[in-house]
């Protein structure tokens, strides 16, 4: 299993990206706008700590920032529409990988159980 993500890790490019600077990315992916004070709380961080992340993924191009409409003190970041279509593309390329992987080197039979094997990690993950 640890080969599979490191197989599907060096189709992602990533680049060299710290794993804060990654895990505040999937963050605003999954959850939409944030501001600095909420990613530190959800991730667990000071604000203060919080603040290099962010001025890092800001100058990468990576997320973008706009006045929080609720509250005009406080600045909203997202991800940018470039790094959102690139992720887009990235999980594309992963998904056509490891389907033509699973094509070329498994059975039908193997394949089949490979399906199997997901719908029960999806229960699981789902419960």
């Amino acid at each position: 299993m640890g080969r599979l993500k490191r197989r599907l890790r060096d189709q992602a490019q990533i680049g060299d990206l710290a794993p804060s600077q990654v895990s505040v990315l999937l963050r605003l992916e999954q959850d939409g706008p944030a501001t600095a004070s909420s990613l530190a709380r959800a991730e667990g961080m000071r604000p203060q700590s919080m603040a290099p992340v962010l001025n890092a993924l800001k100058a990468a191009g990576l997320v973008s920032t706009t006045p929080d409409p609720a509250d005009g003190r406080q600045t909203l970041f997202s991800l940018t529409e470039a790094f959102r279509k690139s992720v887009e593309e990235g999980r594309a390329a992963r998904q056509d990988w490891l389907a033509r992987a699973l094509q070329v080197r498994l059975s039908p039979q193997e394949q089949d159980e490979v399906a199997k094997a997901v719908d029960l990690l999806k229960r699981l993950v789902d419960e």
